[in-house]
């Protein structure tokens, strides 16, 4: 007689089950990065495969299906995630450059009519390239910046903090940030919306109100117009604020660490105010000195601000700043997948609002324009222009030339999101002088 036992898989960091999804609406597998027991029962805390790390969370045994429950592998690997941060994601073959970037932007989408030739000078060195080319290839994360790419090592992977309450607000993390862990072993993390001291219990948190002096960001207000302000603060002279900011900051962003050298950054602190202060909304960090052109190390518009337009005024506001200091500029990657979708609509509409405002020149049928021409006008680096022209499928090539038909299509849509954007940057409100860091010795 041949019995027949069943091998029970142990239940280990790697692991693979199918989990039921917290809405019901079936199952999904996921990784298993931790267990902990509570009131007696096993709980796991689990990675939705395919799915942003910001939907991790604890489950019982109950919402596991163990029956099909797979050990770990023995070459496991945790994935990169690369594919959201890549800018240049354009059709892959094209022909060869024409002699120069035109840009010949035509109102109607009929094929039947001809494109124009354009009379054309042989163009500066810089002037000539290909558009293939122009968008590098990916290249590894830096490790420098207010926040670094970082080792995906198991601790970091589980989010530490349950609960924060931030002014009148109460929100729910998405990822890990190094806390003490004394206050991560609490329920609720309290932190000062003004100074963003963080402390254990409310108590602590009314001692400290009573105590603290600001009801604004430390540094310089530089924007302000209506109920939005903008502060400048320095890396190096208010280092505890920004230290505090990149603490709060982690929890929602996940493709960075601390870096908790600050020195070298400038912070762009972004509040609505009213009569009780100033309630940051947002912030994002930037190089003194990049050599790469980098305006945004870090952006991030807090949960509750979100889908309210806050995020693209953040980025708006970054490139009116590039205006200013007379230079290109383009954000450190890679992006969050949010970080892209706001600088691909970003993108999108500053370049149409060029595109659709061009007016013929003399002796010319159609409005031309170059790359080089968009990109100083927007101060949005060429290489993002590109890719942004290539994402929306603008570019066509047609004797020699690259062209951009704008259908009616392009337009509605383009004046629909402008009707959604309640808010956008005055430059006449921007008070603010480029500094040369490079004459400061250590800043």
């Amino acid at each position: 007689m041949t019995v027949m036992t069943e091998v029970q898989t142990e239940i280990v960091e790697g692991c693979r089950v199918p989990v039921l999804l917290k809405n019901g609406d079936g199952w999904h597998f996921a990784e298993i990065l931790g267990k902990k027991e509570v009131n007696g029962k096993h709980m796991f805390y689990i990675h939705y495969e395919d799915f942003n790390k910001r939907l991790d969370e604890w489950v019982p045994e109950e919402r596991m299906d163990m029956n099909k429950l797979e050990p770990p592998r023995k070459d496991q690997k945790t994935p990169k995630k690369e594919a959201a941060s890549k800018l240049g994601s354009g059709p892959g073959s094209r022909p060869s450059s024409p002699e120069r970037e035109i840009v010949i932007v035509n109102g109607n989408s009929t094929t039947n009519k001809k494109a124009p030739i354009v009379n054309r000078k042989r163009p500066r060195p810089e002037e000539d390239i290909l558009l293939d080319e122009a968008v590098p290839p990916e290249k590894k994360p830096r490790q420098t910046g207010s926040m670094v790419a970082h080792n995906d090592d198991i601790v970091t992977r589980m989010k530490n903090v349950e609960l924060i309450e931030l002014g009148q607000n109460r929100i729910k993390p998405w990822y890990f940030s190094p806390y003490p862990q004394e206050l991560t072993s609490a329920s609720i993390v309290y932190i000062c919306e003004y100074c963003l001291k963080y402390v254990k219990s409310k108590k602590c948190l009314e001692r400290h109100l009573s105590k603290c002096l600001l009801k604004h960001p430390p540094g310089n207000e530089i924007y302000r117009k209506g109920h939005i302000s903008f502060f400048e603060i320095d890396g190096r002279k208010n280092k505890a604020y920004a230290q505090n900011l990149c603490l709060l900051a982690k929890l929602f962003l996940d493709h960075k660490t601390l870096y908790y050298d600050t020195d070298p950054f400038l912070f762009y602190c972004m509040c609505e105010i009213d009569i009780k202060g100033y309630h940051i909304v947002g912030y994002f960090s930037k190089e003194k000195e990049s050599s790469e052109d980098y305006n945004v190390a870090c952006i991030l518009s807090l949960p509750p601000y979100q889908r309210k337009g806050y995020g693209k005024l953040l980025i708006e506001f970054s490139y009116e700043l590039s205006k200013c200091e007379g230079k290109t500029g383009s954000p450190e990657k890679p992006l969050s997948d949010l970080g892209l979708l706001s600088y691909r609509s970003y993108w999108s509409q500053t370049i149409l609002e060029i595109l659709i405002g061009l007016k013929p020149t003399e002796g010319n049928e159609t409005p031309i324009i170059t790359i080089n021409e968009i990109s100083e006008l927007t101060s949005i680096k060429k290489e993002d222009v590109i890719s942004t022209l290539q994402h929306l499928n603008l570019i066509n090539y047609y004797k020699g030339q690259y062209i951009v038909t704008l259908a009616k299509e392009h337009m509605d849509t383009h004046n629909k999101a402008l009707q959604k954007r309640k808010i956008r940057i005055d430059s006449k409100c921007l008070h603010w002088q480029p500094k040369d860091w490079s004459k400061r010795g250590k800043w």
